[in-house]
């Protein structure tokens, strides 16, 4: 597949930077993540945060990473980062992305919300150059057509 082909199918579904195929994410059976997938299906993002030791935590665990307390919460954050680390992905993990290599995974810090990391996909040309600090926001995937409907949150360079 050429760089143009590429580009023209990454842009082809604009709601949906994936493919079909792929298992549908879901929150753990323990209740534990609920609040964010909740929160980005209304294109709100959010992390927990340690009423204890004010520290702001991902991904979610019952207790404090810092304090080992348990007075954690969910709060709302910025939607707004800049790339951490980045890897562009030329192989598949699933047969559903035998088509969509490379595509682009970013590691992105939340200065907002002291500096955690969250892993997601980069829209756009995949072939781009990355510079670590450019600076991206997140960009909310409704996947209303399955059941159950899910949200799933990307990245987008800001200005893009």
């Amino acid at each position: 597949m050429t760089t143009g082909e590429l580009s023209q199918w990454h842009a082809s579904d604009p709601d949906n930077y994936l493919p079909p195929g792929l298992a549908a994410p879901r929150p753990w059976q323990d209740g534990l993540d609920t609040p964010y997938w909740e929160a980005i299906e209304r294109n709100s993002l959010v992390v927990q945060y340690c009423d204890s030791c004010d520290a702001h935590q991902w991904g979610p665990e019952w207790i404090c990473h810092r304090c080992h307390k348990f007075d954690l919460e969910y709060v709302e954050v910025e939607p707004k980062g800049r790339i951490y680390s980045w890897e562009r992905i030329w192989h598949p993990v699933h047969p559903a992305l035998q088509a969509s290599c490379p595509y682009m995974v970013v590691l992105v810090e939340l200065p907002g919300a002291d500096n955690v990391r969250m892993v997601g996909n980069l829209l756009g040309d995949p072939l781009r150059p990355i510079t670590i600090g450019e600076e991206v926001e997140a960009v909310f995937e409704h996947h209303k057509d399955v059941d159950p409907p899910y949200t799933l949150v990307q990245w987008k360079r800001v200005g893009d």
